[in-house]
């Protein structure tokens, strides 16, 4: 089972700023973790910011090293997702309800769970803000607190998903609405975009165009949709064996691929979409849509920006190979928050939490830390309702396969290994702290030479 784990992919971290701030939960009767609005205690050994899964399995991880007393978890959130099943929610190949379950089911027992937003950081004095102006000290920060979704820097957005034929797998409020756009269209343009910032799963805004293109041949629909992807980059992957991969299904299937595009309005009322062409700018096109399917801009939390952890951008400044904060050694940061400069998924999230499993405890020991990360990061991309792509790479961008064959093309097996397989090793191995990627599998798979 756990050589499944390699398709972990898309980030399946904290719900993002527009849609998806649900609020606190009730505390467990089971008793299976302290839950409190403001913090118990005021001082923590390890504090963990954010209760996605670089949240989650670290936390389980650090309770195994110092106690399930001495860990804490800042989340204000009561449900938690598994983001990469929306990518098939969107295509109606699974339900919304599987990816979710309520946070207190996944906080490592014992744990606290402190049901709260960070409003600041304070690295200089070791502890942080939370509401209310609570603080909270710490031995040992680790901060996981995700990408945020900014719909709002696309004029006419969010309001315009309260119309039909536009939606977004990247929110759990409009993931469902990508569906119904896919049922009800007619004729005319299905259009897909790539939004000019970085984003978590850079493989899901072409994932659902892929699965739109099949279910349309299989309802006999297709031969009256264009089919667009608009997307804001110059190429259509950053790994040249899979973007090579990609371009052969997309001139097979009659896909038109426009680059350097970025949408920047919707009109919902008219079913129009505005891009800008990023090679003139201030130079315009609109296209009316049938089906419009949004990637919206992302960028680090609020409370990251203008932060003492972060760099000019507001990622969280980290080495990229020990996850160690390159100021404060007390403090480190996993997943999408970061600065790492690999692509934003849960596989790269399982690859780090082992690497930073190891700084830590170094660290914890006053010596050096010695485990490298090396960017590994993944992507199923799902090319039809039974077919997908494995790419791995690292942070050169050259392929880190894990099996021995052309993980260019696409495959039955990696297919089920994305739907049935990986939901499974993630609630049951990733959050618990015990899945670190595939690396070992990938030396035995290859006799050790990779």
């Amino acid at each position: 089972m756990a050589a499944i784990g390699v398709a972990l992919s898309c980030s399946c971290l904290r719900p993002g700023v527009w849609l998806l701030k649900p609020g606190a939960h009730t505390m467990s009767s089971l008793g299976l973790h302290t839950a409190a609005r403001c913090a118990a205690k005021d001082y923590y050994e390890v504090l963990v910011l954010g209760g996605g899964c670089g949240g989650i399995s670290m936390s389980a991880r650090m309770k195994r090293k110092v106690g399930a007393e001495n860990v804490a978890v800042v989340e204000p959130s009561k449900t938690h997702y598994y983001q990469p099943l929306w990518t098939l929610v969107g295509a109606g190949a699974k339900q919304l309800e599987t990816s979710a379950r309520p946070t207190e089911s996944v906080m490592p027992k014992g744990v606290e769970w402190i049901k709260s937003r960070v409003m600041a950081l304070d690295p200089d004095k070791n502890c942080i803000r939370l509401e209310n102006d609570v603080k909270v000290s710490y031995k040992y920060l680790i901060i996981a607190l995700g990408i945020s979704l900014h719909y709002e820097k696309i004029k006419g957005l969010p309001e315009g998903f309260h119309h039909p034929k536009i939606g977004s797998n990247y929110s759990v409020h409009t993931v469902e609405k990508t569906w119904k756009a896919l049922q009800d269209f007619k004729e005319g343009n299905a259009i897909f975009t790539f939004p000019n910032t970085p984003v978590k799963c850079a493989g899901a805004p072409q994932k659902i165009m892929y699965l739109s293109e099949a279910y349309l041949r299989k309802t006999g629909k297709r031969p009256k949709a264009n089919i667009l992807f608009n997307t804001s980059l110059g190429v259509i992957f950053g790994v040249k064996k899979y973007a090579d991969a990609l371009t052969e299904i997309i001139k097979e299937r009659n896909i038109t691929v426009n680059y350097k595009r970025n949408l920047v309005e919707v009109r919902a009322d008219k079913q129009e979409a505005v891009f800008e062409n990023l090679d003139k700018p201030g130079v315009t096109e609109v296209h009316q849509y049938e089906m419009l399917h949004v990637t919206p801009p992302m960028g680090p939390p609020d409370v990251l920006i203008n932060s003492p952890v972060s760099d000019e951008i507001g990622w969280v400044d980290v080495n990229k190979e020990t996850l160690q904060h390159k100021k404060y050694p007390n403090v480190f940061g996993i997943g999408d928050c970061t600065n790492l400069p690999t692509s934003k998924t849960a596989a790269a999230v399982a690859a780090q939490s082992g690497v930073l499993d190891k700084t830590i405890s170094l660290v914890m020991k006053n010596q050096l830390p010695t485990k490298k990360y090396d960017g590994y990061t993944s992507c199923p991309l799902v090319t039809g309702y039974n077919k997908v792509i494995l790419a791995e790479f690292d942070y050169d961008a050259q392929p880190l396969e894990t099996f021995p064959i052309d993980q260019s093309k696409e495959r039955i097996t990696m297919y089920h290994m994305k739907a049935d397989m990986m939901p499974f090793l993630y609630w049951n191995a990733l959050l618990k702290g015990y899945w670190g990627g595939p690396a070992p599998i990938r030396k035995l798979m290859h006799l050790g030479l990779k």
